[in-house]
C-alpha cells in the first residue's frame, strides 16, 4: 500500500505542528488496512509499529519523543516533559516540551487538540460522551493553565468524530445527561426508530466554549459515514466484523 499520509488540519491551530490522521497511508491489512496506530487492537504489532513511525516522520520527531496515555474514558490529564517509559492511564495530556509529540487515539470519539501558541503549551484529549461529560476538557484547559497557559489563548480543534446522524443512543443513555444539566437535551434529536440521536461534538464545543477557551471548532469529519478514511467502533459493530483500526491525532511544539 502506498505510504502516503493523510493529515487534516485547522487553520486555528496554525503554526503549530499537528495532525489528525485519517486511514490513508498506513501498513496494515484486512479489517485494519491502513494506518492502524493502536496497538491495543489485534492488528500485528510490528505493523502497528510501522505505522506509528510513519506520523512520527510526518510530525518531525523519532518514534521514542512520542507520548500517549492508556485512555479508560476518565476526565484524568497528564502533564509531560517526556516521552513516558509506559503510557499513564489517562485521556488526556498537556506538555510545554518542544519537540514532545502529543497523541491520542480514537474511532468515532472525539480527538482534540490544543494550543496556547503565546505561551507555548499544547494539549490533546481523547472526549467520548463519557469523558467529556466528567470534564476531561476543562480538565485539559486547566492543565495548560498550570504550565502557563491562558485559556483566552487557547484554540482548541475537535477531529473525526461520529457525528449526529449516525450517534443512536438509549433513553437512559440521553438522561445520564439530562440528570446533569437539563439543558443538555438540546444535544439529542429523535431518530427514525424513535430513539435519541446525540450531537457528540456540539456537546464537545459546547464544553469548550462554556470553560472560555479563544476558539472552538470542529474539522466536520464523521468517522462512521467515510469507512474510506476513518476507523469507527460503531460501523465496525454494526458490520459485525471482529475488530477495528484507530485513528491517531498528534501535536507539538
Amino acid at each position: 500500500m502506498s505510504s502516503t499520509l493523510e493529515i487534516l488540519t485547522s487553520p486555528a491551530l496554525a503554526g503549530v505542528t499537528h495532525g489528525f490522521f485519517t486511514r490513508k497511508g498506513g501498513a496494515s491489512s484486512g479489517v485494519f488496512h491502513g494506518l492502524n496506530c493502536g496497538h491495543g487492537s489485534s492488528d500485528q504489532t510490528a505493523v502497528v509499529t510501522v505505522n506509528r513511525a510513519r506520523v512520527a516522520a510526518a510530525m518531525g520527531v523519532e518514534p521514542a519523543q512520542m507520548a500517549g496515555v492508556h485512555q479508560v474514558h476518565s476526565p484524568d490529564v497528564v502533564t509531560l516533559e517526556a516521552a513516558p517509559e509506559a503510557p499513564l492511564k489517562a485521556d488526556a495530556l498537556v506538555t510545554a516540551t518542544p519537540g514532545l509529540l502529543l497523541t491520542v487515539l480514537t474511532a468515532d470519539c472525539q480527538p482534540v487538540l490544543f494550543a496556547d501558541r503565546t505561551a507555548g503549551v499544547v494539549g490533546a484529549a481523547h472526549a467520548g460522551w463519557r469523558g467529556a461529560l466528567e470534564g476531561v476538557l476543562e480538565a485539559t484547559v486547566e492543565a495548560m493553565e498550570a504550565l502557563g497557559a491562558r485559556r483566552a489563548n487557547i484554540s482548541a480543534v475537535i477531529g473525526p468524530c461520529i457525528s449526529q446522524r449516525a450517534y443512536e443512543v438509549g433513553h437512559d443513555f440521553m438522561d445520564q445527561f439530562l440528570i446533569e444539566d437539563p439543558d443538555y437535551s438540546r444535544f439529542f434529536s429523535g431518530g427514525p426508530n424513535g430513539r435519541p440521536m446525540f450531537d457528540l461534538p456540539a456537546f464537545g464545543l459546547h464544553r469548550l466554549r462554556a470553560a472560555g477557551v479563544g476558539s472552538a471548532e470542529w474539522t466536520r469529519h464523521c468517522t462512521y459515514s467515510d469507512p474510506e478514511r476513518f476507523y469507527s467502533y460503531r460501523r465496525t459493530t454494526h458490520a459485525g466484523e471482529a475488530d477495528y483500526g484507530r485513528l491517531i491525532s498528534a501535536i507539538r511544539l
